[in-house]
Parts: structure tokens; sequence; C-alpha cells
């Protein structure tokens, strides 16, 4: 029986020419008209170059300039969502980023890899979601066809190869659970909240508690 080798001598490059030559003309353009700029200055300008590739973009949304984006028509940012600095958005596929969600510093979401069980190891893909008030810490990996879900967080450093669920926070590699995601309020006494989040607490420390939309809610009056 003869053995099967992995020869990549006949791979085939599945990415259309139109896919590749749109990615050199974006690329020049980022390349020439946003990378050169201060961090996250030029944000409209930034968001007029990646709609004018396709990309669905909220006009609250900021990218950094140093932030990589693949392919704009495969990208959509929601309000107040952040692409920070050396975030690479490897998006062959598409791309969904909630409102309030936070990409942080190095991230890398991939929406591609190869089938390593085929001699050629074709590429193949699967898109990203990661939802409202997410957060992806600081140089984390978000595979191909994960969804993150809503106001979960992925700590810094992790890799993530499966779904995560909501309000959840995640870490290592393969990343897993560590604890539930709280939300505070906090009520002014004479009127007026304070919103804000953590994600733990101790027991009976006379903080009121109830769930809304699977996620833990408290309140607390100062």
């Amino acid at each position: 029986m003869s053995e099967t080798k992995v020869d990549l001598s006949k791979y085939h490059n599945a990415l259309s020419r139109k896919h590749q030559l749109v990615r050199l003309l974006w690329s020049v353009m980022w390349g020439l008209f946003a990378r050169p700029l201060p961090r996250s200055m030029g944000s409209g300008w930034k968001r007029f170059l990646l709609r004018l590739f396709g990309a669905k973009i909220h006009s609250t949304a900021i990218v950094y300039s140093s932030a990589r984006v693949y392919y704009p028509s495969n990208l959509e940012m929601d309000e107040y969502s952040c692409l920070a600095s050396e975030v690479d958005c490897y998006n062959v596929a598409p791309i969904k980023i909630g409102a309030n969600t936070t990409v942080s510093q190095g991230a890398y979401l991939c929406t591609a890899s190869h089938d390593i069980s085929k001699p050629l190891n074709p590429l193949i893909t699967a898109p990203i979601v990661i939802e409202d008030q997410a957060w992806i810490g600081a140089r984390a990996f978000v595979g191909m066809g994960v969804t993150i879900g809503q106001g979960a967080v992925v700590g810094a450093t992790a890799s993530v190869y499966k779904n995560v669920e909501h309000w959840t926070v995640v870490g290592g590699n393969p990343a897993k659970e560590i604890k539930k995601r709280m939300l505070i309020q906090v009520k002014k006494r004479g009127g007026g909240n304070i919103q804000y989040c953590r994600s733990f607490h101790k027991e009976g420390d006379g903080i009121n508690e109830n769930r809304n939309n699977n996620k833990s809610v408290r309140t607390i009056t100062t």
C-alpha cells in the first residue's frame, strides 16, 4: 500500500484573483494613508478608508493605525467597538464585533486555517462573532468559527478554540472558564447611577442581586 504524504508542490490558492487584487490595493491604501497616523488619531479618516473597501463600521467605532484588517468587506463593527494597536484581524471569512466591545492590543482574530488531514492542506475558513460588551485581552488568540458571547472576557494571551458563554471569564491555552463576570450598578444618594463591572464578589456583602438576560446585575446604594 502506497504511503500518503503531504505534497505542497500542488497546492492551489483558493482565493480568487479579484480577492488578491483587492487585498493588494487595500494594503497599499492602509499602509500609505492610515498606518503613519499616531495611534488612535484620525478615526474618521480610517473609518472612511475601511468603508471605501466595503467594511460596515459604526461612526463611533475605533480602529488603531497599527491594527491590521485583512479584508475590509468582511468586517462589521458596531457602536463603541474598538480594534486596539497591533490587533491582527485576519478576516478571510467575516468577523463581527458587537457594541461596546474591545479587542485589546496584539490580539489575533483568525478566521482561516488549513485542513491538515488532506495532503494538499487546503484552506478552510469560518466566521468569528464577538458579541456586545465583550473584551478580548491583550495578545489573545480567537480561532475560526468561534462565538464570544455577550459580556464575556477572554484573558490576556488566552487561546480560544471553542465558543465562550455569555458573561464568562476565560483564560489559558486552551481557554477554560475562570469565573462568571458580574455587572455592578451603584446608585448615588440623591439620584444618579454609576455603572461598572467586576468579576468577583464576597458572599454576604450586602449587595442586592438579580439576574436579567443571563447576566448578574447588582445594586449598591452609596
